[in-house]
């Protein structure tokens, strides 16, 4: 019997990264039974490969949607696809989270450390941090 859903997205992605946990080779994950532990029991190569194409799958998905013609019967089907794709995404990112020992949570608190900080303001404080770390190595 399943565990009953989580109320909120954040509960669905702890929820989700629990199960993950639990499927970890070291916690009991059999590579025979669960794709998880398959996954991780073969290294990260093969999930950080698989969020590669799962990235591009988003990737054609989307530009599928922007060039469906509003209204048309197209468009739900679409839609469909670019979350569909954008889960297998989530997931396998869940997995490499997994991998270091690191939760959703860890990324959700950078959204919100971020959180109405300027994205171009934000880069440029990355780029200005990167060459001062390579100007201190010269």
């Amino acid at each position: 019997m399943s565990p009953p859903s989580p109320i909120f997205p954040q509960d669905t992605l702890a929820h989700l990264a629990a199960v993950i946990e639990s499927r970890k080779p070291g916690n009991g994950g059999d590579p025979g039974k669960s794709y998880v532990a398959r996954l991780l029991h073969r290294g990260p190569d093969v999930f950080l490969k698989k969020i590669g194409e799962e990235a591009t799958e988003v990737v054609m998905a989307s530009k599928d949607l922007q060039h469906t013609v509003p209204g048309s019967p197209e468009v739900d089907a679409a839609r469909s696809k670019l979350v569909g794709e954008m889960a297998d995404l989530w997931f396998h990112c869940l997995v490499a989270l997994a991998h270091h020992g690191l939760e959703p949570a860890d990324v959700l608190a950078e959204l919100q450390r971020r959180e109405g900080t300027s994205g171009i303001e934000e880069k440029a404080l990355r780029k200005a941090q990167a060459r001062e770390s390579e100007t201190g190595r010269g």
